[in-house]
């Protein structure tokens, strides 16, 4: 049988490239004017390195805004969340991207917007790092994230460095608030060739679910960046990666996403899939025509939008087998799916209700497909109490899904093995996977926002 993936691409490139032609290509930048408009490509990643593509998806354009995410993960990843906040905010502006967007402090509003890139492209390595050294690490981070090695198109490059009037005073501005590190015209000049990188479709798919798997790259299975910040990229993508329509989008597709000017929009949707898509007619917003559409469509069709509440927590019992049912004088509660929060706290509601009748208990996860850290703390705590209260408790665990993850942990008694697996029950004390400044990234984005829109146009 061969999976209908790829016809189903085709059938919706196909519908959105017929459902009208409006729109224009880039006409301020000279380069991206000369662009076909009739190119159409879209691409999907899926969680194990899969990539689907339909049209043009060989066809290699610049990457342009869509490379402002990435960058802001270098930087988060080089820097840390504290340093990084204390430059660029997290706030949607509501703005156009290339507008002058502060707030009364002088902070960018957000790293998605020319004037929080420019000033985030700034904070890639660390303070004593080169222009040319940082224009290297952030073409070696974005190709980390690709799968492959990106190049610069030169003559994009230069054709953006002749018109780059408004970024130029964008980064001098920035720098007289005292919120730009180094010169206004390197972190110009370094940005504009950070978005003058080639991509098709397929990097953006694969860059795409690479921030939607915590930073692997699926392909490559290089972890390019802490998943941690993954998780911060993907909630500022979410608010403000299509701009003054990032509402619209958030409510109507409802994936993370991130447009650029050449024509590319990808979409990141955490744990499930990355969408690459491209075409250069754009709206008035500055995002492509078709890749919006058929965004749209792939959310409306296949249940897409980060707000679609997964159907998984209620079904997580997959039986209980009673000690006089198969006459072994065992108790098994055989649980099933992806263990996370909700799932694992019905579980533990299960496990509660096991009856102190002496019977010994196997907790069977060998139909469980993956589970968090919360999920995994929350089952190794069930049976620990379980233990604790006097019964005798087994596990299933052939996957080893109980197993520590990379955690410094206090060991507690054992579990028995059985035929199939091994666990403890390890209590786990040590649970950040990402810098202790991260945890306190709410409170200080509040603090530092200001509470005047600075109207500087």
């Amino acid at each position: 049988m061969q999976t209908p993936v790829p016809d189903y691409l085709d059938e919706v490139r196909e519908t959105c490239a017929h459902e009208g032609d409006d729109g224009e290509v880039a006409s301020y930048i000279p380069e991206l004017a000369d662009a076909d408009p009739s190119l159409f490509g879209v691409a999907l990643c899926t969680i194990d390195g899969t990539v689907y593509a339909s049209g043009d998806a060989e066809h290699r354009f610049t990457i342009q805004s869509i490379s402002k995410p990435f960058a802001y993960a270098l930087a988060l990843a080089d820097r840390g969340l504290d340093t990084v906040l204390e430059h660029v905010g997290v706030e949607p502006s509501g703005d156009a991207f290339n507008e002058i967007s502060l707030e009364q402090s002088g902070r960018p509003r957000n790293p998605m917007i020319n004037i929080g890139a420019i000033t985030t492209h700034a904070l890639v390595g660390d303070a004593d790092t080169t222009p040319a050294d940082r224009v290297r690490r952030i073409r070696e981070g974005l190709s980390a994230f690709a799968g492959r090695e990106l190049e610069v198109d030169d003559a994009v490059r230069r054709s953006e460095l002749d018109t780059a009037s408004r970024n130029m005073a964008l980064a001098y501005l920035v720098h007289a608030q005292g919120k730009l590190e180094g010169e206004p015209h390197d972190a110009v000049e370094g940005y504009i060739e950070q978005c003058s990188l080639l991509v098709d479709v397929r990097d953006l798919a694969v860059m795409a679910m690479t921030l939607a798997s915590g930073g692997r790259n699926p392909v490559t299975d290089e972890q390019v960046v802490p998943a941690w910040v993954c998780r911060q990229v993907l909630a500022v993508m979410a608010t403000c990666g299509m701009y003054d329509a990032a509402g619209d989008w958030m409510s109507t597709v409802g994936i993370p996403a991130k447009s650029g000017v050449a024509g590319g929009v990808l979409g990141a949707l955490p744990g499930q899939v990355g969408i690459g898509a491209f075409s250069p007619k754009l709206d008035r917003f500055g995002n492509s025509v078709r890749a919006v559409r058929t965004c749209e469509r792939l959310s409306r069709d296949m249940g897409l939008h980060l707000m679609q509440a997964p159907e998984v927590a209620s079904h997580v019992l997959y039986g209980v087998v009673e000690p006089d049912d198969d006459g072994d004088g065992v108790r098994e509660v055989q649980l099933q799916g992806t263990m996370h929060f909700a799932a694992a706290e019905v579980a533990l509601r299960e496990l509660e209700r096991v009856p102190d009748d002496g019977a010994p208990v196997v907790v069977d996860l060998s139909r469980v497909a993956s589970t968090n850290d919360v999920g995994r703390r929350m089952l190794r705590e069930g049976i620990r109490r379980l233990q604790r209260d006097g019964h005798d408790v087994r596990v299933s665990d052939p996957d080893r899904l109980l197993d520590s993850r990379d955690r410094a942990e206090v060991a507690t008694d054992a579990l028995p093995a059985d035929e199939e697996g091994t666990a403890d029950t390890a209590t786990e004390r040590a649970d950040t996977e990402r810098p202790e400044e991260e945890g306190r990234a709410t409170e200080q984005a509040h603090e530092r926002s200001g509470t005047d829109r600075a109207g500087t146009d």
